[in-house]
């Protein structure tokens, strides 16, 4: 079978699936965006995926597909685990559905894992061995990068620190916990602090309005304490923030650098950049593709 030139990777998210045509060395070729369908069920996003790739390939150049999708994957990249902010995610065969429909093959990851790969392909984690990657959204999810490889764990779970508890007595989660990094760091989050959108708030911010930054700096703490764990836990030398609320980055940041200097043992964070992605809401799909490209190469 001759080599495909092209790869189509696929980033669903809670409210957008987006998708990009792709040359091996990752350049985009065509970008697509639909909306994901309401309820989110796995059989309606089955077919809105299969729908928006026949409308970006119809002439299937590009005979592999690789899809990221909110929480883990199994460890052989076929399975959608659970999402906890989906309705009816569990264990959904999702490249088994697709296949058929595509005929073309598929694969699927931990959008953030797939992110990470992205970035470490083209964006800023290009050469990084250990590198930690938050994204901020609807969800908070992540993916962890240690000595070039991902950490998935033995059953593929691994690396979810959007889950981890920050306070014991806080608002349930959609995961069964009480008081997650998530609860305080997603839009919902964020929300509680402000009745403010966030791009509202970031227009505030960026004026001068002492509000604004009050919330963006409690925001920052609170973001500031769940990392400081993860610190502990992996040392990175790069800790990357993306996801829709890493648009504010330049305003909550310095409160959590704060409280990491402030709770971190120095030996712990030496060396330590906290940056904003470089490749933006398109790091999950160029991720995606990288992972066809790395399974069926």
């Amino acid at each position: 079978m001759p080599q495909p030139d092209q790869l189509i990777g696929v980033d669903l998210g809670g409210t957008a699936i987006k998708l990009g045509r792709f040359d091996r060395d990752g350049t985009l070729l065509e970008a697509l965006v639909v909306p994901t369908p309401r309820p989110a069920v796995p059989g309606a996003v089955t077919v809105a995926i299969a729908e928006a790739i026949a409308q970006l390939d119809p002439q299937q150049l590009a005979p592999w597909v690789g899809i990221g999708h909110p929480g883990p994957s199994d460890r052989h990249c076929r399975v959608a685990r659970r999402a906890i902010n989906l309705p009816g995610w569990r264990d959904v065969p999702l490249a088994d559905w697709l296949e058929p429909l595509l005929d073309r093959r598929v694969t699927c990851a931990n959008d953030a894992n797939c992110a990470l790969i992205g970035e470490r392909w083209h964006g800023a984690a290009r050469g990084g061995g250990d590198v930690v990657l938050l994204t901020l959204g609807t969800g908070v999810g992540g993916a962890v990068l240690l000595a070039g490889q991902l950490f998935t764990g033995h059953g593929g779970a691994a690396a979810e620190p959007g889950l981890i508890g920050l306070q014991p007595d806080g608002p349930s989660c959609n995961s069964g916990n009480r008081g997650s990094l998530e609860s305080f760091c997603s839009m919902a989050g964020l929300a509680r602090l402000s009745p403010l959108d966030p791009p509202e708030l970031c227009r505030r911010a960026e004026a001068g309005d002492p509000q604004a930054l009050a919330v963006w700096q409690a925001y920052g703490r609170l973001l500031g304490i769940g990392i400081s764990s993860l610190l502990y836990l992996f040392t990175p030398e790069l800790l990357l923030i993306g996801g829709g609320l890493s648009a504010a980055t330049a305003y909550f940041l310095p409160a959590l650098w704060q409280e990491v200097e402030a709770r971190v043992l120095a030996v712990s964070r030496e060396g330590l950049r906290i940056e904003r992605c470089a490749l933006g809401n398109g790091a999950g799909r160029l991720g995606a593709a990288r992972l066809a490209l790395e399974r069926f190469g």
